[in-house]
């Protein structure tokens, strides 16, 4: 029974984390871009786009993380998966997407205090975002090795 209250707040976290990186990965490359839509919003208005999207990311987003990492890490030890090939790459994978979250957290703080976010690299996010999603999904649910 425990088992599956920990999956279930995990997955949900999980879901929760991986949708606000997608969103702040599209808002960043709208961004790299020079959509007229964010560029108009990120300077002048006493709360900005930008602004609200690093709001949203502080609120929902990082605690959302901070679950997937204490549930995941919970699971891991009471299924005992730690030795587990696809238990280590999704660790990796996981790790990746952590530090994406974090580069973009840096864009989001410049970006709302009205400083370029990070150009070039902003554009591949959302790519990298749904790859390592996917990635991860594939090797929890399949188990592969």
């Amino acid at each position: 029974m425990m088992y599956a209250w920990l999956k279930s707040v995990h997955v949900a976290a999980a879901l929760v984390f991986v949708g606000g990186v997608l969103l702040v990965s599209v808002f960043l490359s709208a961004a790299a871009a020079g959509s007229t839509a964010v560029a108009a919003t990120a300077t002048g208005m006493p709360l900005t786009a930008s602004q609200r999207v690093r709001r949203w990311d502080r609120a929902v987003t990082t605690p959302a993380m901070l679950l997937v990492w204490v549930f995941g890490l919970l699971l891991a030890q009471q299924g005992q998966w730690y030795q587990a090939g696809w238990l280590q790459a999704k660790l990796v994978a996981v790790l990746v997407l952590s530090g994406v979250h974090g580069m973009q957290s840096g864009a989001l703080r410049r970006l709302a205090s009205g400083n370029p976010a990070m150009g070039h690299v902003s554009a591949r996010f959302p790519r990298i975002t749904v790859a390592l999603a996917i990635g991860i999904a594939v090797l929890v649910v399949a188990k592969p090795f």
